[in-house]
């Protein structure tokens, strides 16, 4: 039996989140959606603002309540995380209570909100019974900062509300950083429906070990396919090497085109490395093995005859 999704997405106010658990919830069938938003009000209630001032604040501003701001010496974006983290410490024990309740009720779940702070909610009790998720949605600042002024006009939060998108952009990068730090994927949502394709490639894992024969230079060429025409991942590479008896494996999973194109580039900038590269893969003519895995059964396919008929396929002689 297939276990429950629990999906959580988070993100700095104005990169899209909304939207884009609505459009995922929608495509997996999952009726219950959560904002940590309406869990927090609901903390509120319970928790006043004389035992958690930072609580009763924004997550941008919650760091005017610390008492120990001196020690950040002029450290605004130190401040601004630690003030941040202490107004999401106290919504996250509620947040796992909802993620418990609905895998106890196998009941598929989307959690999205500023609150899911990667390393600071405890996703490892539940993989036992769930099948769980972890995005951190990021954007570029100009893209975000569109985003930030449309959604406050929106809502009706103008004003005051849209002074504060450099606190809000220091809680994005804040979010970044502990999603790396904590291999928690880090989705760059420029558009919906590749942000939505790239998460349920994650999600759906629909893959297939495939071996490949090409030189160095089409690194590009196989990665657009895979990355960025079918929103794909490549989670590993194998080579074939003389004398070993098992090939040489390592994972990798790349799933983001711009990650993928700052390695390509890197490679050209620097030409030792590329031709270590270049060295591994004569070694082993060429040959390596990748496991590909795409958002549906029906890209993969599509997938694997782009790639077939670009030539990148191996075929036995």
């Amino acid at each position: 039996m297939r276990k429950p999704y629990v999906i959580l997405i988070g993100s700095a106010s104005g990169i899209g989140k909304s939207t884009i658990a609505s459009e995922l919830a929608k495509e997996l069938g999952i009726k219950h959606l959560i904002e940590t938003d309406f869990i927090r009000e609901i903390v509120r209630g319970i928790i006043g603002p004389d035992y958690a001032p930072a609580l009763h604040k924004s997550s941008y501003n919650a760091y005017v309540t610390l008492r120990d701001q001196k020690r950040y010496d002029g450290n605004t974006e130190s401040l601004i995380g630690a003030g941040f983290e202490e107004h999401a410490s106290f919504v996250l024990p509620a947040v796992e209570k909802v993620i418990k309740r609905a895998v106890d009720d196998y009941d598929d779940l989307v959690i999205e909100g500023v609150h899911l702070v990667p390393g600071f909610l405890d996703i490892e009790k539940f993989k036992k019974y769930a099948s769980i998720h972890f995005f951190v949605l990021t954007a570029d600042e100009e893209v975000h900062k569109e985003r930030f002024v449309r959604r406050a006009m929106k809502i009706k939060r103008g004003g005051k509300h849209l002074e504060y998108f450099k606190e809000n952009r220091i809680i994005n990068n804040h979010l970044v950083k502990q999603a790396v730090e904590h291999r928690i994927p880090v989705v760059n949502n420029l558009d919906i429906n590749d942000t939505k394709k790239r998460m349920l490639t994650l999600i759906k894992e629909i893959c297939k070990e495939m071996i490949f024969r090409h030189s160095v230079d089409e690194l590009d060429v196989e990665t657009d396919i895979i990355l960025n025409k079918y929103g794909g991942r490549i989670m590993d590479v194998s080579y074939f090497l003389p004398g070993f008896g098992e090939p040489l494996k390592r994972k990798v999973n790349v799933y983001d085109p711009v990650e993928a194109k700052r390695f390509i580039n890197l490679l050209e900038e620097n030409p030792k490395r590329k031709k270590d590269l270049e060295g591994l893969y004569e070694l082993s003519g060429n040959i390596h093995r990748h496991k590909i895995c795409a958002p549906d059964e029906e890209s993969l396919k599509a997938m694997v005859k782009e790639l077939d008929d670009k030539g990148l396929l191996y075929k036995p002689d």
